[in-house]
């Protein structure tokens, strides 16, 4: 099938409550791309400076990541500095050097534009419609977005997500863009404007997905996270996450309800690996089997079984 994935690649410094590392690889097409390579093909669409290191370029090219849309212009590298407290689900930004991403527009190569899937990371809505534009005949488009463009880029954020099939954002994005303070109902105003689906992230306490439409119906589905005992660095969770989402979706080739629910699943173990250790690490060793293991696993510590007729009877009676 093939995912094409369009968003910023970086050089982060970062520290945790485990410890700092600095200049390591990072951008939310970096992490999409890695993780997603375990499912499917990926073409990644992005810009770097003259100062990014071709070790990173070699290793992306090894996990058999198209780069012919990776742009190498003249500047330094996107920059992100930022630090995480006890409260591992938010990170303070303490520097953004945006660089030669300040100027980036994304241009796809005529064979990538025929590509089914189509991941837009967290960059200005504008170029997201950009790159919607440029495309063919998707079958499934997805977009992340963040707080800064809610405030700055409204009108065209909200024309971005009318064009596409699946929305992602966290649970204060979702909140602050609908205006609303309830998680379902600011869900349901997001798809008034499109989208079929919405998928709410929820951090350590898992995610949400929304649904409605005439051929996925209004369902809603909850899944936890899976409980990871050491939690190195969640920078990247949210694009990994978005990965996996994807990456089920074109490798199994389908979108009903079933896949999209399989789909979140999928998300959820792949970010759990993700925050086993800094940058992307993890993934440079992750095997599918571990994978398959983890979702198995996460299966049954989620599973419960129905009350009988026998039992719901007394039940039924004492609430009565």
């Amino acid at each position: 099938m093939g995912i094409l994935v369009v968003g910023s690649i970086a050089l982060d410094d970062v520290s945790t409550p485990a410890g700092q590392r600095q200049g390591i690889l990072g951008g939310a097409c970096t992490y999409f791309s890695t993780a997603a390579s375990l499912y499917d093909r990926v073409s990644l669409v992005g810009v770097v400076g003259e100062d990014f290191p071709q070790e990173h370029v070699r290793f992306l090219s090894a996990r058999d990541i198209d780069l012919r849309g990776l742009q190498v212009v003249p500047g330094r590298t996107f920059h992100w500095s930022g630090q995480y407290g006890e409260d591992l689900d938010e990170a303070q930004t303490l520097d953004t050097q945006l660089n030669v991403f300040g100027a980036f527009h994304p241009v796809i190569p005529d064979d990538l534009r025929d590509l089914e899937y189509v991941f837009l990371a967290n960059i200005h809505p504008e170029l997201q419609i950009e790159v919607l534009e440029q495309m063919r005949a998707p079958r499934l488009t997805a977009l992340d977005s963040m707080n800064y463009w809610i405030v700055s880029s409204r009108e065209a954020l909200t024309r971005a997500i009318s064009m596409v099939d699946l929305v992602l954002l966290n649970e204060a994005e979702v909140r602050m863009f609908a205006e609303r303070a309830n998680l379902l109902d600011a869900a349901q105003h997001i798809l008034d404007l499109g989208p079929g689906a919405v998928v709410i992230k929820r951090g350590q306490y898992g995610s949400m997905l929304v649904t409605r439409g005439e051929r996925l119906g209004e369902r809603l589905f909850i899944a936890p996270a899976y409980p990871v005992a050491n939690v190195v660095d969640p920078t990247g969770a949210g694009d990994t996450f978005a990965a996996g989402v994807m990456g089920y979706l074109a490798r199994c080739g389908e979108d009903s309800v079933a896949a999209l629910r399989r789909a979140v699943v999928n998300g959820t173990i792949i970010a759990s690996f993700t925050v086993e250790d800094f940058s992307i690490d993890r993934l440079r060793t992750l095997e599918w089997s571990e994978v398959e293991a983890r979702y198995n696993e996460f299966r049954h510590v989620t599973h419960f079984d129905g009350l009988t007729v026998e039992e719901m009877s007394p039940l039924t009676q004492r609430i009565c």
